[in-house]
């Protein structure tokens, strides 16, 4: 166990807390529908952005109020996304399985559900809220918070018709990944122990792996167009962004702001 007492620590141990709650256990059935978030992106003439729905997050605390997911869900298809990510985490992102359903039923765009993922059970509900892909984060299975290994994981969330999104942050965490099955490998620029952000966390990353296989996609921090075009020369394929857009008034304009950019 490294780094003791970060912030990545106390994500781990309130998903226990979740977990515990029952939370998972709420989830009602939704209608699914099948599509590949990795063969969107690869079809995409434009930027390949990922919007996200959330309401909240540790570092901006409450982003949009009396946030309605379906509504935004429907925007942002509009505005060109090529995928939605979708925070069911409940302590820290004020997320919710009820958003995603919401958000499912809204739009046929591939949909993310990005949680702090360590027991299988998470995953079952996720194909059962009518989401595609599944967030797994690299760090959490070195700091041995999952139940299972990555791998098995990994394999899992395929079993149940999901694609994995497997995140990383650094150098030797990418390398790890490149060895799993995970389709997606994404590039938090966030360090989610100190919630410090840096975009040239991708490009170091990116550095020596260009022949790799995966589909890469950059995350957190992307503010600006200029953003997009600097990550797509380090080799990002696709861009996951959040806060820039839920805190817009006009969310299917932001959004169009970053697919032409």
């Amino acid at each position: 166990m490294t780094s003791m007492g970060d912030f990545l620590d106390t994500l781990a141990k309130d998903a226990q807390e979740t977990v515990d709650s029952g939370y998972y256990k709420t989830a009602k059935p939704n209608a699914s529908v099948h599509v590949s978030l990795r063969q969107a992106i690869l079809e995409c003439k434009k930027n390949a952005v990922i919007t996200e729905i959330k309401a909240a997050s540790p570092s901006l605390g409450t982003i949009r109020r009396d946030a309605k997911p379906g509504e935004i869900a429907v925007a942002m298809q509009k505005g060109g996304a090529v995928g939605i990510s979708v925070l069911t985490e409940p302590k820290h992102f004020n997320g919710s399985l009820l958003a995603l359903a919401q958000a499912r039923d809204a739009v046929k765009l591939p949909i993310l559900m990005k949680d702090i993922i360590i027991i299988p059970e998470q995953i079952e509900v996720a194909a059962q809220v009518g989401a595609n892909v599944v967030l797994l984060i690299e760090a959490l299975f070195e700091r041995d918070y999952c139940e299972l290994g990555v791998d098995e994981m990994i394999a899992f969330a395929h079993s149940r018709g999901l694609e994995v999104l497997l995140e990383t942050h650094t150098k030797e965490e990418f390398q790890t990944a490149l060895q799993t099955n995970a389709a997606l490998i994404g590039i938090n620029n966030r360090n989610l122990a100190t919630l410090k952000i840096d975009l040239d966390t991708t490009k170091q990353v990116l550095e020596k792996h260009k022949n790799h296989g995966k589909t890469i996609i950059s995350e957190s921090g992307i503010t600006a167009p200029s953003d997009l075009q600097f990550l797509r020369g380090c080799g990002a394929e696709a861009f996951l962004i959040g806060s820039s857009i839920m805190l817009t008034d006009c969310i299917e304009e932001k959004v169009k702001e970053f697919v032409y950019a």
